[in-house]
């Protein structure tokens, strides 16, 4: 059985030789199984145009330290030249007059110091943007809403602030966008989840306020907000799910309240973390219907009960943590993981019998007891094929469209 992406795997390069006459790259990430179009690239391609000289020499002016020495090489007017810049031929069907474009972008792990500017935009043929672990500082510029080709961008890994980049939401072909430690705040715009991304990474930022509830309608494979200060409740499902969801960490926020029976809904999910919340009650019954779930972290919550069996028995499990709550106990099947090699931790709770379990003092009063959201857990599993008939025919989250919020205009 295959692993998919260890919580935080960022997606994977592929570089190429290809040709005797000349050196070329070809770029592209792979999100959860699905690839983007690979970009080639020549270092010997003939001089794009000026607009596009004029775009890089504005960044240069704009970045302050380069301690390796990569902007030495960003002189004349051939800027496939430039260290980590890659061009190809323009895409089919355009009036580009240059024979070779910018279309990508690889400063990963260059430790520029600076900011973006507007004239980034004027690399009209950009396809990916990849900057992590840079110190590139300040916002995202409004005009990289004209990048029409641009599929890739990464901006993980930097000193960025303010609110959401909003400007992001409006590049029309992207599929994945990363903001991981960045310094980003506020809360994050429901339209996020509207588009076409297929990978949002929004983890270790300041952001906060509750999780859209327009959340599970993304069309997104992966989505990590882990690291956040988002409170509230998970949003609960309306049978209306996205079709692909199959990696959702929201690990080490301020969550509260229960598990949403409409988590079931999600019958691709492989990982699902929710771990270092204050989530509380008892598991809903409907967890039984992830039949692909590998991974499931719920530590350092407030969840109480039995451990159900339902959990224990889904036969895709690799690892199951449950570490630091306050189950009162768990049966045979449970036992059964151990020789399933299925990793299982469990310490930390208030099972009789049981090593490493929280001293009997502490399980006296079980966090978050009297909420309405208490369950008993079934003895069966649900019909999963049947709730998710059912909930299909529900009304779909309404949601306005991007085009007519005033900050996107």
């Amino acid at each position: 059985m295959q692993m998919t992406w260890w919580y935080l795997l960022l997606a994977f390069f592929q570089l190429f030789s290809l040709k005797t006459s000349a050196f070329s790259v070809g770029i592209g990430v792979w999100i959860n199984g699905r690839g983007s179009t690979t970009t080639t690239a020549s270092t010997q391609a003939p001089p794009t145009s000026s607009v596009e000289y004029t775009a890089f020499q504005a960044w240069k002016s704009a970045i302050t330290e380069d301690p390796s020495g990569i902007l030495a090489s960003w002189v004349g007017p051939d800027v496939c030249s430039y260290r980590g810049v890659f061009c190809s031929e323009p895409p089919e069907g355009t009036s580009s007059s240059s024979s070779s474009v910018v279309a990508g972008i690889d400063l990963n792990h260059a430790n520029l110091k600076g900011s973006l500017v507007k004239e980034l935009s004027f690399l009209t043929y950009l396809s990916i943007i990849h900057l992590n672990s840079n110190r590139f500082s300040g916002t995202i510029p409004e005009s990289f809403r004209e990048l029409q080709y641009l599929t890739e961008l990464d901006l993980s890994n930097n000193q960025f602030s303010g609110p959401f980049p909003t400007s992001t939401l409006r590049i029309p072909n992207l599929i994945y966008l990363d903001l991981r430690f960045n310094s980003f705040s506020g809360e994050v715009p429901d339209e996020l989840f509207v588009g076409g991304l297929d990978g949002i990474f929004l983890n270790n930022n300041q952001f906060e306020g509750q999780i859209p509830m327009i959340l599970w309608n993304s069309q997104a494979s992966v989505i990590t907000l882990a690291n956040n200060k988002f409170s509230g409740s998970i949003p609960a499902s309306f049978g209306h799910a996205g079709p692909g969801i199959r990696e959702a960490l929201f690990l080490n926020n301020e969550l509260t309240g229960c598990i949403p029976e409409g988590i079931g809904f999600l019958s691709d999910v492989e990982v699902l973390d929710l771990s270092f919340n204050s989530l509380t009650g008892h598991l809903p019954s409907s967890l039984s219907c992830l039949s692909d779930i590998e991974v499931l972290n719920i530590a350092h919550n407030q969840f109480s009960g039995e451990l159900p069996d339902l959990v224990c028995d889904l036969k895709s499990l690799l690892n199951l943590t449950v570490s630091y709550n306050f189950f009162s106990g768990f049966s045979q099947d449970c036992d059964k993981l151990f020789f399933r090699n299925v990793g299982f931790d469990f310490s930390g709770n208030c099972i009789p019998g049981r090593d490493m379990q929280r001293p009997p003092p502490e399980c006296m009063g079980i966090p978050g007891g009297g909420l309405s959201c208490l369950r008993i857990p079934a003895a069966k599993a649900v019909a999963c094929s049947r709730a998710m008939v059912q909930g299909s025919q529900m009304p779909a989250m309404p949601y306005t469209s991007p085009t007519s919020f005033p900050y996107l205009p």
